[in-house]
């Protein structure tokens, strides 16, 4: 790869880079990335292709067909940024007011697109087909559902998929690939108490729905510690609680949002179950009532073990053997996990880690800018792998 792609990946060094800071500068929330979607939309027509947009709303497709028989790969990206003011210092930090790109997806997206930039221009040397995939809404986890939903899987379908996330704790130079689960299914819900409020001074009159709340909160962190299997992880978290007007207004209601988090597909699947029925006893047993919302999320991110080996065997000549290492699995979630359902993937880990740096979704966040080079190369090494 290095001598059939050197020239190109050379040239699209700076190119990638300027391409992330522009990005940089415009992060737009899951389900808005009107901008963001259109310069990708700008940037693949500018590179000869013929881009589709509005798919799932804002996600956007580019096709490369060599026009010889070859697999079908697709590399995945996302676009999405976070509600965080950013605090980088950077000359080119967000100019929108409250959102930033601290969870990297400007680099997925910038590297996506040099990926795109070097192989169009190598389309000759390359035999099958490579799907280039911008993906809205995945700080949502409601952007890849809709892409696959109009099809973008299929006509003609894919038989490789392909992702990668910037990671801090990954040593920059390094790349984490792992078979198998990588990221936990995620699921989240929506809990109102409803009470009985009153005076202060006069809890007899009253339903506490804050301490109803409270109970709540402490009941459901029992569903790990005395439910679950402990050789299985799982999480449970309660992270808004709204209640109450005044210190001495007993409030009548409560609003309680939350996340589960497991590796297991069975558990996955029985959390609005669990969860309803304690808060269910809970509020039964305090006398109030409760509307609950359960979203049952995305399934683990599981990494399919040919395609697994695939990465691991183009890190490995890209960056050596010894900067490819297994990163443990994390809890967080992904909906690049419902691509890896309908065709042979792997996500991969590309190592971020700077001398005190800070973590994912910190306001402070810098990624380091050479690393965009090495994602371009390794989607490049993977895509010449298998298309040569």
């Amino acid at each position: 790869m290095q001598h059939l792609l050197k020239e190109g990946l050379e040239a699209a060094r700076d190119w990638t880079i300027e391409i992330r800071r522009e990005l940089h500068k415009i992060p737009e929330l899951a389900l808005e990335e009107e901008k963001t979607a259109a310069l990708v939309a700008k940037t693949l027509t500018e590179l000869g292709f013929e881009p589709q947009t509005g798919i799932g709303k804002h996600g956007v497709v580019a096709t490369l067909d060599t026009g010889r028989p070859g697999p079908v790969v697709m590399f995945r990206a996302d676009m999405d940024a976070l509600p965080i003011q950013e605090e980088s210092g950077l000359p080119f930090a967000s100019t929108h007011e409250g959102v930033a790109h601290c969870c990297g997806h400007d680099c997925h997206t910038a590297m996506l697109l040099g990926t795109a930039k070097v192989l169009s221009e190598a389309k000759d040397k390359l035999s099958g087909i490579i799907r280039f995939v911008f993906q809205p809404a995945e700080e949502a986890v409601s952007g890849a559902q809709p892409m696959i939903a109009e099809g973008i899987m299929d006509s003609p379908k894919v038989d490789y998929c392909f992702g990668m996330h910037v990671w801090p704790t990954v040593p920059k130079g390094q790349v984490g690939i792992k078979d198998g689960k990588l990221m936990a299914a995620m699921s989240w819900f929506d809990l109102e108490i409803l009470g009985k409020g009153g005076h202060g001074a006069m809890p007899h009159q009253c339903v506490d729905a804050l301490e109803v709340g409270t109970q709540v909160v402490s009941a459901l962190q029992r569903v790990t510690s005395r439910q679950m299997n402990p050789l299985q992880p799982t999480v449970v978290t309660v992270g808004q609680f709204y209640a109450g007007t005044a210190m001495n207004i007993i409030p009548g209601r409560a609003e309680l949002h939350g996340t589960t988090r497991t590796f297991d597909k069975d558990v996955w699947r029985t959390w609005d179950e669990r969860l309803r029925t304690i808060i269910a006893g809970v509020c039964s047993s305090m006398g109030a009532d409760f509307t609950f919302e359960f979203h049952q999320g995305v399934p683990p991110v599981s990494n399919d073990p040919d395609a697994t080996n695939i990465a691991r065997k183009a890190a490995i000549k890209l960056v050596g053997e010894d900067n490819v290492m297994e990163p443990e699995p994390t809890m967080g979630g992904e909906d690049m996990s419902l691509f890896l359902e309908q065709a042979k993937g792997a996500f991969v880990f590309l190592g971020a880690q700077v001398e005190n740096g800070y973590p994912l979704h910190n306001p402070k966040i810098v990624f380091p800018e050479d690393i965009l080079a090495t994602g371009v190369a390794l989607n490049c090494q993977i895509a010449c792998d298998l298309l040569t």
